[in-house]
């Protein structure tokens, strides 16, 4: 994962600032998730909102789905590592998000949609990300698109890592998706036993890498991150960016994005600037007008 110019050796890291753990919740029809990035770090990993993973084998954990429910001013982010979902929405946009597919959803001014899932049985795990939109695009017009897996730009380092580009650049290939104002990065990182590898981040961005399955070490310090847990990273203007080290075979999320820092407003569904802003989301969607 390291650019053309910086390798591991030669990079600046950034550290870990903290390590984060997940919370048990449910959400929709009682779909059993982890909420990793929560309400408390929104200012802190800006423009980033929320951060989901959902994981169970048991069909009990995850039939009942996402039924309908509505969404104003940012945009989900839905990767599929197993199991299949089904979404549609009002806008008449409708698709199977398979093994591997990004759903890239942009709430805008307002949508409704469900996501319910087409396996009676088996692994269902996946990554549900809320990227906020800034001030001026919050009432644009919504949007879905698809990313089959084969649509995922994907690249192999010579270290060996395997790294999926979901949005942002390394090694020169663009990801599948590229937003101009918040310019986030979302990299799905496959790291062998004893690998290491590094990428560029500007320093005025907010980062944050969440490990899924195996441990990896972080910058010079060497900060060990296992699974299930979340790194903020910290905001150093002299670090050029963040190298990691893996010490067992390891899968891992980076994620980094330029911040809005606007007010955020947020009440359920709805992420908008104003406490006023809220209330007529409230109010827009119990009269139809979503």
């Amino acid at each position: 994962m390291q650019t053309e110019s910086r390798s591991i050796d030669t990079l600046r890291s950034r550290e870990v600032e903290r390590l984060v753990v997940g919370q048990p919740t449910s959400d929709g029809a009682g779909v059993r998730l982890t909420r990793v990035l929560t309400r408390e770090l929104q200012r802190r990993l800006d423009p980033y909102l929320m951060l989901d993973e959902f994981r169970s084998d048991d069909p009990d954990d995850y039939l009942a789905g996402f039924p309908d429910h509505p969404h104003r001013g940012f945009e989900t982010i839905t990767y599929m590592i197993a199991g299949q979902m089904r979404h549609r929405d009002n806008n008449g946009g409708q698709g199977l998000l398979d093994a591997g597919g990004v759903q890239w959803m942009t709430a805008g001014r307002g949508i409704i949609h469900s996501e319910m899932p087409e396996q009676k049985d088996g692994l269902m795990h996946g990554f549900q990300l809320w990227l906020n939109l800034p001030a001026a695009d919050k009432m644009i017009a919504p949007s879905y698109r698809d990313i089959a897996a084969s649509g995922i730009p994907e690249l192999t380092t010579p270290e060996g890592v395997r790294v999926k580009v979901i949005a942002g650049r390394t090694l020169g290939v663009a990801g599948a998706v590229a937003r101009e104002t918040t310019e986030p990065l979302y990299l799905d990182l496959h790291m062998p036993a004893g690998s290491a590898g590094a990428q560029e981040l500007p320093a005025t961005h907010n980062a944050f890498l969440y490990v899924y399955a195996g441990e990896v070490e972080v910058g010079g310090e060497r900060r060990k991150v296992g699974a299930q847990r979340l790194a903020v990273l910290t905001n150093d203007p002299l670090a050029d960016g963040v190298s990691i080290r893996a010490g067992a075979e390891t899968r891992l999320l980076l994620v980094a994005g330029r911040p809005l820092n606007e007010p955020i407003a947020q009440h359920g569904p709805f992420v908008m600037n104003t406490a006023q802003q809220i209330t007529q989301a409230i109010a827009d969607y119990q009269a139809g007008r979503f």
